[in-house]
């Protein structure tokens, strides 16, 4: 983790989200004043399951992996963190202790805005709150959407689901860098890590996608887009 200290201002901030937008200027100018802005390396632990709750979290680049351990000791992929997302917005303002762990994937900066502050705004601002409100709704619905997809499909759909996600939503190209290893993406969709590693294999047999270590080609994609939406 590395603490950045040239920061930017938030007002100018290219990665201001449409959230803070619609903050009046004079709290803008004290959230600018209050955050902390942070790099983490692929694999730091932002925070850790349980650790008490103290930041409002908000992604500016990278990618996050949000996972909970369970009570068999595995570790369930929740959800993907991506940039402009408030992290762990489902929780901050209902629980005091995180339910998970937030670890990054790439490398992510954040910026970390002190809690109590975040939620004075929100008791003086009904605009504000209200966009927040839309905001946790969306976030909520993406969660239980992502989570009934996944559920309801068999196992090589599930695998054709998650390369399209991180076509289609992360890296908007048929080629890219998994950032995610075999193992966590059997913890992401439910499977075991072997049934990933075999699945992948029968993808790349049937050159529906190329695979050079961590690096993807997707060949087929109307293909991987049928095993996706019938599997």
């Amino acid at each position: 983790m590395k603490l950045i200290r040239d920061i930017n201002d938030c007002k100018t901030c290219a990665y201001k989200s449409y959230l803070f937008s619609n903050l009046q200027p004079e709290d803008l100018s004290r959230v600018n004043i209050s955050r902390i802005e942070k790099e983490f390396l692929p694999g730091e632990h932002i925070v850790r399951q349980g650790d008490k709750i103290a930041s409002f979290m908000y992604l500016r680049k990278g990618l996050l992996k949000l996972s909970r351990e369970m009570e068999d000791g595995k570790n369930q992929i929740i959800s993907i963190a991506r940039p402009l997302d408030f992290i762990g917005l489902l929780s901050v303002f209902s629980e005091s202790y995180y339910h998970f762990s937030i670890t990054a994937i790439e490398n992510s900066t954040l910026c970390f805005i002190d809690l109590s502050l975040m939620k004075e705004i929100i008791r003086k601002d009904g605009i504000f709150a209200l966009k927040l409100l839309e905001n946790m709704s969306n976030v909520n619905e993406m969660i239980m959407s992502s989570w009934l997809s996944i559920n309801e499909k068999n196992l090589r759909g599930r695998i054709a689901y998650i390369l399209l996600f991180f076509c289609n939503e992360i890296y908007h190209t048929e080629e890219y860098s998994l950032p995610v290893s075999r193992k966590e993406i059997a913890e992401l969709i439910h499977m075991r890590t072997e049934n990933v590693i075999r699945i992948l294999s029968e993808f790349r047999k049937d050159k529906i996608i190329e695979i050079e270590g961590k690096l993807i080609r997707v060949l087929e994609k109307d293909k991987l887009q049928q095993i996706a939406d019938f599997g």
